[in-house]
């Protein structure tokens, strides 16, 4: 859907006495597909339209989403937000300008070769189906899916200041799931983690990912898994897989550096962060081989975008460069709160939720190791490939990571397939231990669709890229 509203009409109908006024106006429509076990059990479209109706009182921002789109509508919305400003202004820890929303003038568009319409709601279907009949290797396995997720966002952005920021984004979820069973053994293995295989893209997704023959892997590791040795415990060499660094740098990295955390915006709700302000600049966060970049400017990564929701033109940033700790997930009001230097990260979820600083991808660069090279480097070791389970504390620290699927590494080779690998460590003396980073033919582009931030909680959308990586001496261990 085209946006069609006139904001500038809508902008001119807010009459408080506001520093600066913006409004931000979201439709965004979401059309699942899913075959579980054979039968279909999401066929749908659904959709949200509203406008985030901003103002800057006092030094201090309000808020009021509002779905009437209407002159009246926003108007009122804006007395709302105006009336929230006031009152927080009373109450200000720190004052902000105008400054920090820049003015701002473009557009972004997600790239795609073939438009969602190009492909009918019965050929998807067939072809997820299809996908459910490769998964179904062995009656061994008992439950079976196959999910495709269209989204289509139009955003449009104005400010009293001049900013007029239009973007359309068109992204599609993927997922593949098998479950085998043998007595009281259960594995499952999915294609790159829970709903991790997920792109900025059209529908000539589908057709680049060989999703039947994808499907029969899948289905073949779940039974593969069952017969296999239990994963060995003890201190060695682990390989991650692409889809797994995705989780990796997710947690151990992503929300440890986002500033409003390490501020203690998030202490109620998701706790703190193991990184200081004064560790900017400082910190030797990994190893030499550790290079981490914010960029939104990836064409079909998950997240990426050519504003913010403050109007900060998205540019590439090292946040880790060799190692040491050089930039945080800062927006404009987060940096000038912290004296960080920062990006352009300040996000929301959707017309109905303010902007916090949220990560977009955040991406691990490509090393000059091929696979082979990496896997001959390893006497004693696993190799793991998609996250099962995650739990980490409320400093992004101390964590504990299951995967789906495993091979023994035994004198520079991969040997025999292990269940439930499982690992755990702390974030920097984890970073600090990778040893060898692989190159671009083994990088993943991944992402999720589901991280959770804020108060009220807000789910946003996440990129990740990575290629494969070896970590010495890692806490190694199996069982469920």
């Amino acid at each position: 859907m085209k946006i069609d509203t006139n904001l500038n009409d809508m902008l001119n109908a807010v009459e408080v006495a506001a520093d600066w006024v913006g409004l931000r106006e979201v439709y965004e429509a979401h059309t699942p597909r899913m075959i579980r076990d054979g039968v279909p059990v999401e066929n749908g479209r659904y959709s949200t339209h509203g406008i985030m109706v901003e103002v800057l009182v006092d030094g201090q921002f309000g808020y009021y989403g509002t779905p009437d789109i209407s002159k009246e509508g926003v108007a009122r919305a804006s007395r709302k937000a105006f009336d929230q400003a006031k009152r927080a202004s009373e109450y200000a820890i720190h004052k902000f300008t105008s400054e920090v929303r820049p003015k701002s003038v473009g557009n972004y568009k997600s790239p795609f070769l073939k438009d969602v319409r190009d492909v009918t709601a019965k050929e998807l279907n067939v072809l997820l189906l299809e996908a459910y009949k490769q998964l179904k290797v062995s009656d061994k396995i008992v439950s079976a899916s196959s999910l495709a997720s269209t989204i289509e966002t139009n955003f449009h952005f104005i400010s009293s200041n001049g900013s007029d920021i239009g973007q359309q984004f068109l992204m599609i979820e993927f997922d593949l799931s098998a479950t085998a069973v043998d007595g009281s053994n259960q594995q499952t293995r999915t294609f790159g983690g829970m709903r991790g295989t997920c792109r900025q893209a059209g529908m000539e997704f589908l057709d680049q990912m060989e999703i039947l023959s994808q499907a029969n892997k899948i289905g073949e590791q779940a039974v593969e898994l069952l017969t296999a040795d239990e994963t060995p415990t003890g201190e060695m060499d682990l390989v991650i897989a692409s889809d797994q660094m995705m989780l990796q740098i997710h947690e151990s990295i992503g929300h440890a550096l986002e500033v409003d955390r390490i501020l203690g915006d998030e202490r109620n709700y998701a706790g703190w962060s193991f990184v200081k302000l004064e560790d900017f600049g400082k910190l030797q966060y990994g190893s030499e081989h550790m290079n981490i970049t914010f960029d939104p400017t990836v064409s079909s990564e998950f997240a990426s975008y050519g504003y913010d929701d403050g109007g900060l033109k998205a540019e590439r940033e090292h946040l880790i460069k060799d190692g040491v700790l050089v930039r945080g997930l800062g927006g404009m009001e987060s940096q000038v709160r912290s004296g960080v230097n920062g990006v352009a990260n300040f996000r929301s979820s959707s017309w109905n939720r303010a902007p916090i600083d949220r990560m977009a991808n955040i991406n691990l660069e490509p090393g000059d190791s091929s696979f082979n090279e990496i896997i001959s480097n390893v006497d004693r070791g696993v190799y793991v490939e998609s996250n099962r389970s995650w739990s980490i504390d409320d400093y992004r620290n101390k964590f504990q990571f299951g995967c789906e699927y495993g091979k023994l590494i035994e004198n520079g080779k991969l040997t025999k397939t292990i269940k439930n690998p499982n690992y755990r460590g702390i974030s920097n003396p984890f970073w600090n231990s990778l040893k060898m980073v692989g190159n671009k033919d083994t990088f993943g582009i991944y992402g999720t669709p589901n991280c959770g931030k804020g108060e009220p909680n807000q789910v946003i959308r996440v990129g990740h890229a990575s290629p494969v990586c070896l970590f010495s001496n890692v806490q190694v261990f199996g069982g469920a």
